[in-house]
């Protein structure tokens, strides 16, 4: 694959146009690598325009119980990092694939040979969310050499002169956190959603995506009416694997049909 994965994103977000761009999450190797490649396939059949992948790590501090219980059952089944970038590049063959990976893993092999394999395995975008704005210089640079999107994450609480800092080094979108905490669903998206995203806009040159509590397509379309750029839901869909696997069903089915009623809601 000879495009620049920065690009496949931006082209991603342009075909999208009218409407938020739906990226779905899958934890890679849960509850196994072929079967987490089969859910990213349903997301592709079921109307996702890119995938959140992420890599099993033993500490997540971004996400809740509902991903950190995914990671864990991976990595207790002995999933590594090679088998994750190998499931990506099979995905990438379907849609833009992000990886979310914390800092351990990508320091533990180094940046430059990190994101120089994410380039050769089709990824096109990477997330760290414990790489702070202050230590992104070489993982930036390194990703800007490989034509990888750093993504950059903002919260709630993030002030305007760090969200200008951030939106200067910005590449493929930013990962605007709805809410202050960790990943999960949630009853109702944040009544703020419209005002966070207006105030991250007016510093970002790229597509800006609402994510953390996004579990229906209620909250999906009422993301996109605020001013999302992207939709990204990953608990809601974790959560659908692991009650197919617990009752002998189909977990891409399970899935894919939870991405489906997604995507017909942003539609709409």
């Amino acid at each position: 694959m000879t495009e620049r994965g920065v690009d496949r994103i931006a082209a991603a977000f342009a075909a999208a146009r009218g409407r938020a761009a739906l990226m779905p999450y899958l934890m890679a190797g849960f509850p196994d690598v072929e079967t987490s490649v089969r859910v990213a396939s349903a997301y592709a059949d079921a109307g996702a325009d890119l995938v959140e992948l992420g890599v099993p790590f033993s500490d997540p501090l971004a996400d809740g119980p509902v991903i950190h219980a995914a990671a864990t059952r991976a990595l207790a089944d002995g999933v590594t990092l090679h088998e994750v970038l190998e499931a990506g590049e099979r995905i990438a063959e379907l849609l833009p694939v992000v990886l979310m990976c914390y800092a351990n893993p990508l320091y533990a092999r180094g940046p430059e040979r990190f994101a120089a394999e994410l380039a050769q395995r089709g990824v096109s975008g990477l997330i760290v969310p414990d790489l702070p704005l202050e230590e992104a210089d070489a993982v930036l640079e390194a990703c800007d050499a490989n034509g990888i999107a750093l993504v950059p994450l903002v919260a709630p609480t993030t002030p305007d002169a760090r969200l200008a800092r951030i939106g200067r080094i910005a590449r493929g979108f930013v990962y605007t956190v709805s809410v202050t905490g960790t990943t999960g669903e949630r009853a109702a998206s944040t009544a703020d959603a419209g005002a966070l995203l207006a105030r991250v806009k007016a510093h970002s040159p790229v597509p800006v995506a609402l994510g953390f509590g996004i579990s229906n397509g209620a909250q999906a379309a009422a993301a996109a009416a605020a001013g999302a750029d992207g939709v990204i839901v990953g608990s809601r869909l974790v959560r659908a694997v692991a009650e197919a696997v617990d009752a002998g069903a189909d977990p891409a089915w399970a899935a894919g049909s939870a991405v489906a009623e997604l995507a017909d809601a942003l539609v709409r």
